[in-house]
């Protein structure tokens, strides 16, 4: 099931971007084959393997990378793939013997698919780093913050996901379906810094007619404007408010009992700071939920900001089954949806190797083959 049905790809085993990537992949139908580490060597950030999310969707191999004959199994798998996902620094691939020269030398319509930060080239290709310093290179970071505060990382959706593994997946599907017309593959080299930049690609078209503010809080999109930031609410909880057009923000001022022709003209960024203020003492003198009630079936573009745990309670989310319980863990279902391919949920996250001899025969190992690799400890 899934518009990817049918196409093969061999994951090298990573953190963050890559697994994000091929987690998306996966998810739309392609066939995913995971090379891990042996069991207990996973980088990063060590969850529980049945409970690591993004490692959903696929079968895992375990590969002895430091064995020559380990490498070979890798190609043989390779041989056979649509495209290849890693996430390494430059020069590790070339290194084990799995670069783009050998692995398309001996698969020619292959996509290659790495995830760096900076990346293949370029002075800082080399240099270590994580979401926050892409981010930061990007310029991005420097415009996420409260107003004469610092910068504040917005978790690492922006580098990790959004400028990392979504662009690497974006470019597999491109790559593979240009293969397919062309009978050639290519390298796909996605970077977390031009990620991010490409993110925030329109505050250039701000930039170009002088309406880019370089102050953090001082635009109409990064909490500078009353009509668009968060206010806290009587008990703690907060509303976020997003009333960008007139008639939106009209009907939020009648809803919070201000007369408008104080609120006007509404784009005077000179008086932006004093409206706050009060819509701040306004939006004090009532609870979330009361908010809520008045503001969430208005056309004021208002809402209640919710935990993770309320996002999944929700009635839209329920609804539209957003969330979903699968392989004992509560997670965002496969998205976007397809009208006649839809994508489904059918592999847990894997253990290290849980499918080693099942893959194996499948790309056409004898079992004989199998054991010696074993016996090798080439696989695992």
């Amino acid at each position: 099931m899934g518009p990817l049905a049918g196409i093969t790809i061999i994951e090298l085993a990573g953190i963050g971007p890559a697994p994000f990537a091929s987690m998306l992949l996966s998810d739309m139908g392609a066939n995913i084959i995971r090379i891990d580490r042996a069991r207990g060597d996973e980088p990063g950030l060590r969850l529980p393997y049945r409970l690591n999310i993004m490692n959903r969707g696929r079968r895992s191999v375990s590969v002895n990378l430091k064995s020559k004959a380990g490498i070979e199994t890798v190609l043989k798998l390779i041989d056979q793939a649509d495209a290849l996902v890693e996430g390494y620094r430059p020069g590790v691939m070339e290194r084990l013997g799995l670069g783009p020269e050998v692995c398309l030398a001996r698969n020619p319509k292959l996509v290659f698919g790495r995830m760096t930060g900076y990346g293949q080239t370029g002075p800082m290709a080399a240099v270590a780093g994580h979401d926050i310093n892409y981010i930061a290179l990007s310029g991005m970071l420097s415009m996420i913050g409260e107003r004469d505060r610092k910068p504040v990382p917005p978790l690492n959706l922006v580098g990790d996901f959004g400028g990392g593994g979504m662009f690497l997946a974006f470019g597999l599907v491109c790559g593979i379906l240009e293969a397919r017309s062309s009978g050639k593959g290519q390298v796909v080299d996605a970077a977390m810094v031009e990620g991010a930049a490409m993110l925030g690609n329109i505050f250039n078209s701000f930039r170009a007619i002088n309406e880019l503010s370089p102050k953090r809080g001082d635009n109409a999109l990064d909490g500078g404007a009353h009509f668009y930031d968060t206010y806290e609410t009587s008990d703690g909880g907060y509303m976020a408010i997003g009333a960008i057009e007139p008639q939106f923000y009209k009907r939020l001022l009648e809803i919070m009992g201000l007369n408008q022709a104080e609120f006007e003209p509404q784009m005077d960024k000179t008086r932006w700071q004093g409206w706050k203020v009060r819509f701040t003492e306004v939006f004090k003198s009532k609870t979330r939920d009361e908010w809520t009630a008045l503001l969430a079936h208005e056309e004021a573009c208002s809402f209640p900001v919710l935990s993770i745990d309320e996002a999944s309670q929700h009635p839209h989310n329920q609804a539209r089954g957003a969330f979903v319980n699968f392989a004992g863990a509560e997670q965002v279902a496969p998205t976007p949806r397809f009208s006649r391919t839809a994508p489904e949920l059918k592999q847990a996250p894997p253990e290290p190797g849980e499918h080693t001899d099942t893959v194996l025969a499948e790309f056409g190992f004898s079992a004989d083959e199998i054991a010696q690799l074993r016996a090798s400890q080439a696989v695992s």
